[in-house]
Formats: structure tokens, sequence, C-alpha cells
């Protein structure tokens, strides 16, 4: 334990004295206390370095791709600098001297100041730059990445890294010149003109100075992270010293838990008899948890995010004005009695303390309607004054000896709140109290204070993202309880209209679908950059390329004629044909399970047909055309494996097929959380489909005619890649043809790339590689499908989807 020890003096001085010899009198204080660990791993090192790290991948991966940019701002740099070779000699001169004399004052100057430990911690960074550089550049020559090599040396006899400049970038990082401006200048003055004098005397290209800086700055801040940082947070004296300039007289103090955002808190006793809440907010420990706000900041709205980096001062301020504002509200919070700074690297902020409990803690049994009614009348008295609180759980909501409601953890909150925020509390606060005590009584209670107008304000709101984290965890086990919150509101205020809010910027869904998207691109690029497309146009037979354009073409009438099947209505059939071209316009921004699905729903329910038994019927064809799809996939298999003719080596194909699915349902259904996604997606699906299949079963022309539509959008497809294959005048099964494209779609549905974009091509391209098709000519036969099947479609598709909006049809 930590222990203060003051003079043995306990008479105190007279009245008047300077604070320096107050402080001498104050008897000696035990702080109970950890000893605090002498070095520490700052978050704001890894941070810096997982920065670091990012943008050197960055430039190298824009330098590889834009060589030939690099190499002429290379060529014109060079020619400028022999226009002017005096600028050059005098940074050969300045720049090589200059590199190593100003490390070494700067060494020499933090000895004098008894701070040699940063100096070894630089010494031990320059030394891991210098041999990493040798080894990163050893490994480079000897041809382990060509690319690269060529990029950094120019084709020239150098090093790929410089190993001097590496390893004083790296001391340089490592001693935190940064915080210390008239060095930092003066070493990075030091560092360009040296880069110059190399650069001039072609010592080193344009990228490898950059790559060179970067690799040294990651080495200083994976050493400082490494080895640790000198421990600057104030002990607990320090806390205690500052608490008397602010004239409070400390007997005792204790350490006590860390609050959630890993604050230091002291419990402290004054001679007086009181006692005091003391949280001492850290400079390094102002980026703790910054990676996570970061998400946030990215993913949410403008209104709802938060600063994901505050100064130390900033925080202070923001909750100290929290705290005062709270009290002028007349909320019951602890009073905030003073704060200091200590030091530079640390602040305090002390409170009264009141004797309390967490919510958390109090039972379920145990919390009443009239505590329920006190919680929520605090809440309305910080919404009166535009006050929101965003932490309203169990730990921010405690109880006093008397059972009385005190609101604590004053930091996140925010003054001159927006509507939006303060509805944020109320959703928040709803969605807790309902975990501990049901949605009814929350939401009557809620509604006897609050009102009805507030609780239908919050109703947009109960968003799991909305949520604080520990509420979304306890809220996954209980999916139901949002729907069920929703349903007492609307008891209370059926008429209630209910506007929709986005506070999600994206979801990750999105984000997934962009990076597929990306690589699906990359692929499809590297495979266009193998063949001229216009070849692959110019030099299909034609005969076979009309073929395959019919087959397209009465695709999409099948798809009508399968809809058809599924709903009882009467549906026309040219109008039902343009909503599928439509639907194949909006495959190029949703992937392809999803994009038909959603246009046909829409399209029945401009119909006149009721959105449940629309959606019923949409799913009921997607299930009987997945049923068909296995059946026709063992079938082609089946037959494709008895042909000995064949080049697809059949038998081993289907077992393999039929392992691989088998497989894939093992892993779905073995896994809970993928369990849970895949039953939650086909019970949205399917929820009414069984119904709408008994429907068609007692319609022998409506199942007969769903039936004919679902299998001629497989065999039409089908057709048009066997007609694409025979189009380059290679022989082909139909039968192998279609495992190939059965195989190939199931892959294309599920990838999340708009209209399976990539998925497809690279599926479909193995498969007939692996039927025997020479690889360029499958991708030729492959491009030439996706281009009669995805790409040309879009235009009649925007026409069609144009057409269907303007006469209200979608």
């Amino acid at each position: 334990m930590a222990e203060i020890k003051k003079p043995e003096d306990a008479e105190g001085p007279p009245h008047g004295n300077p604070p320096a010899t107050q402080a001498r009198a104050e008897p000696h204080v035990h702080v109970v206390e950890p000893l605090l660990p002498q070095r520490l791993r700052r978050p704001s090192d890894l941070l810096r370095l997982l920065v670091t790290l990012a943008a050197l991948g960055a430039v190298i991966l824009l330098a590889l791709v834009a060589k030939q940019t690099l190499y002429g701002l290379e060529r014109d740099v060079t020619e400028g600098t022999t226009l002017v070779p005096l600028l050059s000699r005098v940074a050969t001169f300045i720049g090589g001297a200059a590199v190593l004399i100003v490390p070494v004052a700067f060494a020499v100057e933090r000895v004098f100041h008894r701070d040699g430990l940063r100096v070894a911690e630089g010494l031990i960074a320059a030394i891991v730059g210098m041999v990493g550089a040798f080894l990163i550049g050893q490994w480079l020559i000897a041809g382990n990445a060509d690319d690269l090599s060529q990029l950094l040396t120019g084709g020239r006899d150098i090093e790929p890294l410089n190993t001097l400049l590496t390893s004083v970038l790296a001391y340089t990082t490592a001693v935190r010149v940064s915080r210390r401006p008239t060095w930092r200048a003066l070493m990075w003055t030091v560092i360009a003109l040296y880069i110059l004098a190399l650069y001039s005397g072609r010592q080193i290209t344009l990228p490898g100075a950059i790559v060179t800086v970067l690799v040294g700055m990651a080495i200083g801040f994976a050493t400082l992270y490494g080895i640790g940082s000198p421990n600057t947070r104030p002990p607990g004296s320090a806390v205690l010293a500052a608490l008397r300039k602010l004239s409070f007289k400390p007997v005792s103090a204790r350490r006590i838990e860390d609050d959630h955002q890993g604050s230091r808190r002291y419990a402290v006793g004054l001679a007086d008899g009181a006692r005091l809440d003391v949280t001492v907010l850290d400079r390094d420990r102002q980026v703790a948890g910054l990676p996570y706000r970061l998400w946030r900041r990215f993913r949410l709205s403008t209104e709802t995010r938060r600063k994901a980096i505050r100064s130390l001062r900033a925080e202070l301020e923001r909750e100290a004005l929290m705290a005062y504002a709270a009290q002028a509200a007349g909320a019951s919070t602890p009073r905030l009695l003073g704060t200091s700074e200590i030091g530079t690297e640390a602040a305090l902020l002390a409170y009264e303390h009141i004797d309390t409990r967490p919510l958390d803690e109090v039972p379920s049994e145990e919390i009443d309607d009239d505590l329920l009614h006190q919680i929520w009348e605090q809440v309305s008295l910080l919404q009166i004054q535009r006050l929101a609180h965003r932490r309203l759980t169990g730990e921010g909501i405690h109880l006093d000896t008397a059972g009385r409601v005190v609101l604590t953890d004053a930091r996140s909150g925010e003054i001159a709140a927006g509507d939006l925020l303060l509805r944020l509390d109320i959703a928040q606060l709803l969605v807790y109290l309902a975990l501990r005590v049901g949605p009814a009584r929350a939401v009557r209670t809620a509604n006897a204070v609050m009102g009805t107008e507030s609780l239908a304000g919050a109703m947009p709101l109960l968003q799991r993202i909305a949520l604080t984290r520990e509420t979304r965890s306890a809220l996954a086990k209980d999916k139901n309880l949002l729907g069920g919150i929703r349903e007492q509101i609307v008891a209370l205020e059926p008429e209630v209209t209910v506007e929709e809010i986005r506070l999600e910027r994206f979801r990750p869904r999105t984000l997934v679908t962009i990076i597929a998207s990306a690589l699906a691109a990359y692929f499809l690029l590297s495979q266009l950059s193998k063949v001229n497309l216009v070849e692959v146009v110019v030099q299909a037979n034609w005969a076979w390329s009309v073929l395959a354009l019919a087959a397209s073409f009465v695709s999409f009438v099948a798809a009508a004629v399968m809809l058809r099947g599924f709903v009882p209505d009467s549906l026309p059939l040219w109008r039902t044909t343009l909503a599928q071209f439509a639907a194949s316009f909006v495959k190029l921004v949703a992937p392809a399970a999803v994009g038909g699905v959603a246009i046909n729903t829409r399209y029945l329910q401009k119909r006149g047909i009721a959105p449940a038994l629309a959606v019923a019927s949409v799913g009921a064809s997607q299930l009987v055309m997945f049923a068909f799809h296995i059946a026709l996939l063992l079938l082609f298999a089946y037959i494709t494996g008895s042909n000995t003719a064949s080049t697809f080596t059949p038998s081993r194909g289907l077992v393999v097929a039929l392992l691989a699915v088998a497989l894939l349902v093992v892993v779905l259904m073995g896994v809970p959380p993928l369990r849970r996604l895949v039953t939650r997606r086909m019970r949205r699906l399917f929820s009414n489909v069984l119904p709408r299949l008994l429907d068609v079963l007692q319609s022998p022309r409506k199942l007969i005619e769903g039936s004919i539509g679902t299998l001629m959008i497989t065999l039409t497809f089908v057709l048009c890649l066997y007609a694409c294959v025979h189009a380059f005048n290679w022989e082909i099964g139909f039968t192998t043809v279609a495992v190939v494209y059965l195989t190939a779609n199931a892959i294309g549905s599920a990838a999340p790339t708009p209209g399976g974009l990539g998925a497809v091509e690279l599926s479909l391209t193995a498969g007939l590689t692996v039927a025997g098709v020479p690889a360029e000519l499958a991708t030729s036969a492959v491009l030439l499908y996706r281009l009669l099947t995805f790409w040309l479609p879009v235009l009649p598709g925007w026409a069609a989807f144009t057409y269907l909006q303007r006469h209200e049809a979608l």
C-alpha cells in the first residue's frame, strides 16, 4: 500500500500562512491504494502504432497501383534538384551532419534533466530500427517481393530502407520529441534536409523515403508500447494535496472501484466527519475505448454520436458543467464540491458522498411502482431543463438509505440537448426498466409521469443501436422485448403516428457488401484484363449468341409465370414481366436473393394484395424454387454420372456436392449464432408460406402454372449458359452445364454482393473448367453469359422500373 508521510507537528499554522506551510502542518494521512505500476502500456501508443501501420499499408498499396505517376514525379524532382545544385549541396552538408548531432544534443539535454531513462528507451528503439531496416532490406533484395523492391529502390543498387534514417526516426518517436515544440521543429527540419540530400544523390526513392519514415515511426511506437512508459499518473498523495488546495482537510483516503470508463475513484474522509467521492481523470486514459467510440461515431448519425477524443481539460469541464446543471435542475444527484487539475497529467472532481447502492443490486421484486415513479420524476426534471443523461442504466441510477433515487455518472451527459437525445434517454430507460419489471409496468409508470406524447416520441428510437452496450447485451436474451414495449405504447395511444428515424449511417451488412463488391470488382477486372470483351462478343458464334439472348429474355417471362402461379388474384402477364425486368435493375444495388423478393412484394402490394399475403406468396414461390433447385441439381448430377462419355467425372462430383451440402448444414445448424441467424431469416421469409402453399395445392391450374414457371426459369438459364459455351465452338453436355449452373447459382444467391457479382463469375468459371472447358474459353463464355443475363437487362430494367413507378405499380 502507498503511504503518505507528513511532518509530525500536529499543530496548525496561524491563519494566513502560505499554502505550503499549511500543507506541512497537516497530519500524515495513509492512502489505502495498490502501488501504482512504475511503467504503463499507454493505449495512445498502441493507437498511434496501428494508425502508422495502416498509413504504411495504404502508402504501399497506392504506390504499387500508381507506379508510373510516382516514377514521373520522381523524375521531375530529380530534374529540379539538378537545376539548383547549391541547394542540394547545402542539404547534403547540413543534413548529413545534423541528423546525428541533433539527436545527441537532445539526449545530453535530457540527461542533464535527469531523464536518462527516456534516452535509453530511444536508444533501444534506434537499435531495433537499424536492425529491422537491415533485415527488411535483405529480405527484399533476396527477391521475396520483387514489385515492392523495385518500388523502393527504383532498380538501383541502394538500400530499400535507409537504416540510418529509420533508426533516427525510431529514436525520435521513442523519446517523444513531439511533446517538445522547439526540438520537434528542429528534428523534423534536419530529417527533411537529410531526405533531400539522399534524394538528390539518388540514394533513396520517393516511395522509399515515405516508407522509411513510417517504418521508423512504427518501430518507435512499438518500442514505447512494448517496454511501456514511465507512469505519470499522480498517486493518492497528490490527490490529497490537490484537495487541500481546495480547502478540504482529508484525514483518510482509500481507493475504491474504478468507474465504467476506467477512471480512478477515491473515498476520502474529512476532518469534520464528512466524506468525499473523488474521481480522477488521467490523461493517458483519455483514449481508452477509442476504437469503439470511433466506430460508433462513424456509424451513427451526427446528432447522436459523441466526440471520440476530448482533451483532459474538455473532459473535466464537461463533467463539471453537467453536474452543476443537474443540481440547478433540482435533480437528486451528488453535489459537485470542487474541481482541480493535478499537475499536467490528471484532474479531479470532488463530490459529496451519499450512501447508495446501484439499482442493478436491487432485486427486481423490490422495485415497486413508487420507485419507478421516482425514477421517471428525476428524468423528467432533467428533460425540463434540456439535459440528457445518456447512461440511464442500473449503474447510473442509485438508491440511498432512505430509498430515494439518486442519479449518478453525469460525465456522459449533454446540456442544451436536442429532442433526439432527450427521446433517446426515454427509450433507454424504458428498455432497461422493461428488462427488470416487464414492458407493461415500465410503460404504465412512464406514462403516468412523462405522458403519452413523450412515449410515442421515443417509440421510433426503440432500436438496439440506440441503447448502451450493457443494455444491448441484456436484450440479447429477450429478443421480443422491444416489440412488447411498442405494443404497450400503441395500446395507450392507438392513433399514434410514428415517423421512421434512421440512427445508423450504414449497417455492418452494408459494409460487408461494399467490401465484397470491391473484391468482386477486383476479380472481374483481373479476368477482363486477360480477355478482350469486344473480341468475346465479336468472335462468338452469332447463332448460338442469339439463342442465348432469347433464353435470357424468356427467363423473365418464366419468372412472371411463376409469380402468377402463387398469387390467388389474376395478374397481367405483361406488367408482371416488366416487374421482373425492374428486379434485374434493382440487383445492381442489392444481393441477388434480396432484390427480386423486394420488388415482387412491392408489386403485389400495389396490386391491392394484403402485405401479409404478398409476402407469403413471394415466400412460397422462393421456397418452391429452392426445392426445384435441389431436385434438379441431384437429377442432373445423377444423369451426368451415368453418362460415361462426359468429361465431368460425375459420380465423384455428386458425392463431393452432397458432402459439401451436408458439411454446410452441419456448420449452420451446429454453430448457435449461425443457427439463430438462419432460423430467424427463414422464419421471417416463410412465416406464412405454408397456408399459401396449401391454397396453391387446392388450385391445380395455379399449381401447374407456378411449377412450369419455376422449371422454365432454371432451364432457360441453363440453356443460356449452354449456348454461350457452344458460341465459342466447344462441345459440352447439357446436363453438365446444368450441374455447373445450379451449383454456381446457389453460391451467387448466398453472396452479399449485388447480383452475386464476382461469386457467380468465379463459380461458373471454376465449374466449367472442372468440366473440361479450357480456362480462357470458360472465362469468355461466362462473361458473355453474364453480359446477356445481368448487364444487358439493366437498361430495359431501368425503363421498366421507371414505367411501373410512373403508373404507381411499384
